[in-house]
């Protein structure tokens, strides 16, 4: 708009005039003092000749200006006395050539005072405007009044006519002087709300330095790097301004620099754009120094409870800066208001990726697989990446049927399918015990033999697998012996799983007698490592039934921690673990007397497959809560624990009262073993 009204002030015939009228006396002015220095130098026999460099005076002989090798034909004296004029001439001239100076230098500085007026008048209107509209930010109004003294030492450029600034062809790097002025009064828009209803919320995924603090961007011309204020560009936290800015931690960290960089600005409550050349330590460029902004940001990290402590615990800054820590559970509670939450979830998703509908069916049997995600049948996950990758399987299935709604029959399928693209490790173990590489019994009676639980994780795979534990009992004092743990395969848990056992035995048996005992325990054909607790109850029954001579029935697995009072205890995985021995008795034949006993609270956190379910109703297969390791034993041997009596004594052919049988053997003879070697020694 300047551009124009400038252009049209000093086009105007007003302006013409009055221009006009200054130099023409500027002309008049110096005419005179051009006469009277011609006056002058005729006078002392010279010419005055003018160009574009300045004055010059030739001699004058006769009426003629000579030429150089006139002057060198003269004689001496006459040679010397035109020197000599000519100094007087030069010096008069001199003095002359000041006033015109002066007179041209007030000239200019009338028509500079002529242009100014008018650029005032024009100018100053548009930035009156401005000022008032941004009067309450008097960092605005300065800017606006520098910018309107800047413009009119700059007026010129405003009105030329555009063919006096064009690129010199020898130098197409040159930029027009026009564009080069205007270029300076262009806004860069940093960040714009306009169109922003309440504080800022920005989420990113890609927190880089210069993401986080902005940039200054650079240009290529003609192989040189150059930059202007245009090319400064916001980062994140000018963005977030005011408001939130949500960040992955795992995402942050893993950028160079950029953790340091967030820290600072959140420390100084300033955004600093910098090169990150300078924090290399590389060679620095010259480049602009933008102004720091003041922040005032609230920052949200996004992370899990590992990298929250790694930083809590060796990072200072972490715990003055991020004070607020909030945890996200990934289940809920499984009841009417969350199934319905739940169900909306589902209707959202198919909205937003147009998918196929979920009938009822579908419904319930994506709410039961978000139960036994999370092994809970009174809870469902709220890891609802998990669900949305069920769904958008399940309704691929739908499209592939041909069906128009996605049913329950979809979402097994989906399910189904997906543990098969992942059980190859599975497969491949169940193979092995098809072909007796890995020795499972599931039929007839054991002594000290017992078919465990373990629960195997692959990462996106988790299933169960039996496994044989055996125990071997006999006369001595070394107590009872991980077999895995001497050979460095036993985790801590285990190991104490283990020693719980050695504290049930003693407070069970050994109340007016020492233990005379010598028990081996062993994982079969284990060759990767074992923890956990989960099966010190099924080490126990080993153990027992190697002490009390009762065979245990193979057709029966066993999961469950116990307490040294012989309590079970609520373990993991049981779900899994109870599909892993229904897979094996399933494959190898029903027959009804087949089952998994597990402790009385894992039962509320069943989430089993249907055909499981199934075979539980119609009694081919069977689940057992016990709450005691008497229960167990019972079940495992038909053969009653046995109650106790007076003076550590147990009804007669009970489990208990065999096992103390043999313990008081053992005693009995390590002490007249001990009697003997002293008599002899």
């Amino acid at each position: 708009d300047l551009i124009v009204s400038v252009k049209k002030a000093f086009g105007e015939e007003e302006y013409e005039k009055q221009k006009n009228k200054i130099t023409a006396g500027y002309e008049k002015e110096k005419q005179k003092h051009l006469d009277e220095i011609s006056k002058s130098a005729e006078k002392l026999g010279f010419a005055v000749k003018s160009s574009n460099a300045g004055i010059y005076f030739l001699p004058v002989i006769d009426g003629e200006m000579i030429s150089e090798e006139q002057y060198a034909q003269l004689p001496e004296e006459r040679q010397q006395k035109i020197q000599e004029n000519s100094k007087i001439v030069q010096a008069e001239a001199s003095e002359m050539m000041k006033k015109v100076k002066a007179v041209e230098k007030e000239i200019k500085k009338r028509v500079e005072r002529l242009e100014y007026e008018i650029g005032l008048f024009v100018v100053g209107n548009s930035i009156m405007d401005l000022k008032k509209k941004y009067s309450d930010h008097p960092e605005v109004v300065i800017y606006l009044e520098k910018m309107k003294e800047d413009i009119l030492d700059n007026i010129k450029t405003l009105y030329e006519d555009e063919e006096d600034n064009e690129q010199s062809p020898m130098f197409p790097w040159g930029a027009k002087k026009r564009e080069e002025t205007i270029k300076k009064y262009r806004v860069n828009l940093f960040i714009d709300h306009a169109k922003q209803k309440g504080a800022p919320v920005i989420v990113d995924f890609n927190p880089s330095f210069y993401n986080i603090v902005g940039k200054v961007e650079y240009q290529n011309e003609m192989g040189n790097l150059v930059t202007d204020y245009m090319k400064i560009k916001p980062g994140l936290l000018h963005q977030a301004n005011g408001g939130y800015l949500i960040l992955q931690v795992e995402d942050l960290l893993k950028k160079p620099f950029a953790w340091d960089a967030l820290k600072r600005s959140l420390k100084t409550r300033e955004i600093e754009i910098e090169n990150l050349r300078e924090q290399q330590g590389n060679v620095v460029i010259a480049s602009l120094k933008p102004q720091n902004i003041p922040l005032d940001c609230k920052v949200i990290l996004v992370g899990g409870n590992y990298i929250y402590h790694v930083l809590y615990d060796n990072d200072e800054d972490f715990k003055k800066l991020f004070r607020i820590k909030v945890d996200f559970d990934v289940e809920t509670e499984k009841n009417i208001k969350n199934i319905k939450l739940m169900a909306k979830f589902i209707r959202s998703f198919v909205d937003r990726e147009e998918t196929h509908h979920f009938d009822k069916y579908a419904v319930a049997e994506v709410i039961q697989y978000c139960s036994r995600v999370v092994s809970d049948q009174a809870k469902i996950t709220t890891k609802y990446n998990e669900v949305a990758e069920l769904l958008i399987e399940a309704s691929a299935w739908s499209e592939l049927s041909e069906d128009t709604l996605v049913k329950g029959e979809h979402v097994k399928k989906a399910i189904t399918e997906k543990e098969y693209r992942s059980n190859l490790y599975e497969v491949k173990l169940d193979e092995m015990i098809d072909q007796d590489l890995l020795m499972i019994d599931t039929t007839e009676g054991k002594v000290g033999q017992i078919n465990g639980l373990a629960v195997l994780d692959t990462g996106d795979h988790t299933f169960g697998k039996p496994v044989r534990i055996t125990a071997t009992t006999y006369m001595g004092r070394s107590g009872i012996i991980n077999i895995e743990k001497e050979a460095s395969m036993s985790g801590k848990i285990h190991n104490k799983g283990v020693q719980v056992l050695a504290g049930y035995l003693g407070h069970k048996y050994a109340q007016d007698m020492p233990l005379s005992l010598s028990c081996r325990i062993s994982f079969e054909q284990n060759y990767s490592g074992i923890d956990g607790d989960s099966a010190s109850s099924t080490e126990l029954y080993a153990i027992l039934s190697s002490l009390s001579e009762i065979p245990i029935k193979q057709s029966i697995a066993v999961t469950g921690s116990i307490n040294q009072w012989g309590e079970l205890q609520p373990i993991g995985g049981a779900s899994f673990k109870i599909e892993g021995f229904f897979k094996l008795c399933k494959a190898r034949g029903l027959t009804g007397t087949q089952g998994v006993i597990i402790p009385w609270q894992n039962a509320k956190e069943l989430v089993l497959k249907d055909e499981v379910i199934e075979a539980v109703k119609s009694g081919k297969f069977h689940i057992y809560p016990i709450k005691t390791i008497d229960e167990g034993i019972e079940i495992l041997t038909d053969v009653p624990a046995g109650r106790e009596l007076k003076h550590g004594r147990y009804s007669e052919g009970t489990i208990h009262q065999r096992c103390i049988e043999k313990l008081k053997r053992f005693h009995k003879e390590h002490t007249r073993g001990a009697k003997q070697k002293v008599e002899e020694e």
